[in-house]
């Protein structure tokens, strides 16, 4: 408590202070920018080791439902150690498991019934604390479909939402909970999981074939089923917010099956001949033709990443993820070209 005596240099002080206060430039909150996201889905299959410099978070792709339908079981657990230990020397790294895939299955299974759902939400506590994991990315391709030779019930997408809520509270708010999303956002009730996960890495890959682009950034009449700008809309009318969305980058191309197989990385496809590489400025997105003016492949440049980048940027998303880490060359040009959009 101030003293009477002491009040009138007390409040000489004040009035400077708030003086002060006025005259220094302010901070302008709302230009702040969050922190932007770069994620890498790394493979149990391969074994190049992911350079931490231009990356932000890794996926390692996968851990899977197990046959009781209540717990995780991981392809390759060495190499998700190998993975972790990045963290001793970059800190910045996020390292999660992401448990699904195409064609993995017993998730509808595991997530109808209350008693396995909190199983498998503890097995991914588990799971977590074993291998020191930042978190958990689950990837159900896809609730209330059987596309992928796997089971599924109309009730999925209500489950899918049970589910997310366990496995929150089971790993704690600390701890990243995402998801990967096809891009036209169906199967999953977005509204019900906004405020349980942390982000949404949408798949805004293959969506065509040739002679369609797999990947465009926009619509032309090139475009497959879904450019990146819808599923953007698509994510955010079903309930996602825009800064929550991450998009997705596919370091493959997909082929006409005659004469460049269906997938192939781009350090492949990098020494094709024989064909013509065209660019759809309207879509923003790379093409090959044959000899005979025929579409063939559809693929990814540093160009097109850029776009996309700036895409990114300027829509506020939370950044940008992309399969495989391993489709790259070994000196890095799709993902020092990822960088260098998002981050700088």
């Amino acid at each position: 408590m101030v003293s009477c005596k002491r009040r009138p240099v007390f409040r000489f002080f004040c009035v400077l202070l708030f003086v002060l206060v006025l005259w220094l430039p302010q901070p302008t909150l709302a230009l702040k920018k969050p922190n932007k996201v770069i994620i890498a889905y790394v493979t149990s299959w391969t074994s190049v080791t992911p350079d931490p410099t231009y990356i932000t978070h890794v996926n390692y792709a996968f851990g899977h439902v197990n046959d009781s339908f209540n717990g995780v079981k991981v392809d390759n657990p060495d190499r998700l150690q190998a993975l972790v230990a990045l963290k001793k020397e970059h800190p910045h790294l996020n390292v999660l498991l992401s448990i699904g895939g195409w064609g993995s299955g017993r998730f509808s299974e595991m997530a109808r019934s209350a008693v396995s759902r909190e199983e498998f939400a503890k097995d991914c506590l588990r799971i977590v604390e074993q291998f020191k994991l930042d978190g958990i990315d689950i990837d159900w391709e896809y609730p209330t479909s059987s596309v992928g030779g796997i089971s599924s019930s109309p009730a999925d997408t209500e489950n899918f939402t049970l589910l997310m809520c366990a496995i929150r509270k089971a790993i704690g708010k600390e701890k990243l909970l995402t998801l990967a999303s096809v891009a036209n956002g169906k199967y999953i009730d977005f509204g019900d999981i906004v405020h349980t996960i942390d982000f949404v890495n949408i798949m805004t890959y293959d969506s065509g074939n040739p002679p369609y682009h797999h990947a465009s950034l926009y619509r032309s009449p090139l475009s497959g089923g879904t450019t990146c700008e819808e599923a953007v809309a698509a994510h955010v009318n079903a309930g996602m917010p825009i800064e929550k969305l991450v998009l997705g980058i596919p370091f493959y191309g997909r082929g006409n099956k005659k004469e460049v197989k269906n997938f192939i990385d781009y350090k492949d496809l990098l020494k094709l001949e024989g064909f013509e590489k065209k660019w759809d400025d309207e879509a923003k997105a790379n093409y090959m033709i044959n000899k005979d003016g025929e579409f063939v492949l559809t693929y990814e440049t540093p160009e097109s990443i850029a776009f996309k980048c700036v895409y990114v940027r300027d829509q506020g998303l939370l950044g940008a993820m992309y399969w495989e880490y391993a489709g790259d060359t070994s000196e890095g040009i799709l993902r020092q070209a990822v960088y260098n959009g998002i981050m700088k």
